[in-house]
């Protein structure tokens, strides 16, 4: 499904689509496991950036990094310097990332700027923190999409989704079709994002 979702989502005019492929918890899976996941992450990489340049995709990846080891690192930096300059659609993969971390990491950059004096504590405000985050050049999330029945978040972009909508299918991963990615974004088209404000206030702001 992740092909058809990249495919399908460029269609429909989807500006930056972001996938979560590894959680900063994943780690805690046993070692062979990881090991054949991050084996099965670089044959899939190598495989696919082909295409996805072909097809004006650019390729971005956000998380700790450089925890992933020296073989699938040199793969990311491959394909995000073979795709760089592509401007159809953004593919942001989310590896060893977990929205938790990104917080406290940001944290740490501005308690250190702090301490060495390069940065004022009254001066941190909400935009400061956002860009010390991983998803600093990221826009804000416009819709979540959650399958498998679930009804949570699982520590996925903790900071961007404050005003996303969320859409929860009960469609497994492995069957989710175009369609259904279809119904996600019909849901999100129909809604009324206020950002705070009225229904009142939107009407007025639009006309």
């Amino acid at each position: 499904p992740v092909r058809m979702m990249v495919e399908h989502c460029a269609k429909r005019g989807v500006e930056v689509l972001t996938l979560f492929a590894f959680s900063s918890e994943n780690w805690q899976r046993p070692r062979d496991e990881i090991s054949a996941l991050m084996t099965l992450f670089i044959e899939a990489l190598n495989r696919e950036v082909a295409e996805l340049d072909a097809n004006g995709i650019r390729l971005r990846f956000i998380g700790q990094l450089d925890a992933l080891g020296p073989k699938l690192n040199a793969a990311i930096e491959a394909a995000e310097a073979r795709t760089r300059n592509n401007d159809r659609m953004d593919l942001v993969l989310a590896v060893a990332y977990g929205g938790r971390w990104d917080l406290v990491e940001a944290a740490r950059t501005l308690a250190r700027d702090v301490e060495s004096g390069a940065l004022a504590a009254e001066d941190v405000d909400e935009s400061r923190f956002g860009a010390a985050l991983a998803t600093a050049s990221l826009p804000p999330v416009d819709l979540l999409i959650r399958s498998g029945g679930e009804r949570r978040i699982s520590n996925f972009l903790l900071w961007d989704l404050a005003y996303s909508e969320l859409y929860f299918s009960d469609v497994l991963w492995p069957d989710f079709t175009a369609a259904e990615l279809d119904a996600g974004i019909d849901f999100y088209i129909g809604r009324e994002r206020r950002f705070g404000r009225t229904g009142e206030q939107v009407e007025i702001k639009s006309c």
